[in-house]
């Protein structure tokens, strides 16, 4: 993959988009996609599997393109697959728009079934026994090319869900409950 190029433009532009996302909370996140079509190009980094997706048309979301984030998203270890909350999906697409980029969205942890959240809870407290990851409302991600702590300050912009930021493991947590940071 090549490195992202950032001219003094698209710099410019956004830190101006991120300004007034966070100036303006009860309107960035609504605006940043309201009535325009919502692509990702998205990877799985424990299967290798990669997906390229228009998911919303401008006019409405795309079950099947749906179906597969969805596949893509799936608790790996136990195969299993559940209806994400598509509003996660509307989030990073915001969150590229904050950036000024659509750099491929590697993807950590979507949906957890409870088996794989018990075990994992067991081996770090880091996971909350009762996870949004259980009930396809949560993400970890990070965007590639992208400093983690610009992804986190962009998600931050939005105050649409929860947002954790992990740099240590390289992933920053998004979900669609009530804001919150940690």
């Amino acid at each position: 993959m090549t490195a992202p190029h950032h001219s003094r433009r698209k710099f410019i532009k956004s830190s101006l988009l991120l300004l007034g996302a966070s100036a303006l909370p009860s309107l960035s996140f609504a605006s940043l996609i309201q009535g325009s079509p919502r692509v990702l190009q998205m990877s799985n980094i424990h299967t290798g599997e990669t997906l390229n997706t228009q998911y919303f048309d401008g006019r409405q979301y795309q079950l099947t393109e749906l179906q597969k984030i969805n596949h893509l998203c799936r608790d790996f270890r136990q195969n299993e697959a559940f209806d994400m909350d598509k509003t996660l999906f509307d989030q990073i697409s915001a969150i590229q728009q904050v950036i000024g980029c659509d750099n491929q969205v590697e993807i950590i942890s979507g949906f957890r079934s409870s088996a794989t959240n018990k075990m994992l809870s067991k081996r770090s407290e880091g996971v909350a026994k009762k996870s949004l990851h259980m009930l396809g409302k949560a993400i970890d991600f990070r965007i590639e090319g992208v400093p983690l702590s610009d992804v986190r300050k962009a998600a931050l912009s939005l105050k649409a869900g929860g947002v954790g930021y992990y740099p240590n493991s390289n992933f920053v947590h998004i979900d669609s409950g009530r804001f919150r940071t940690w």
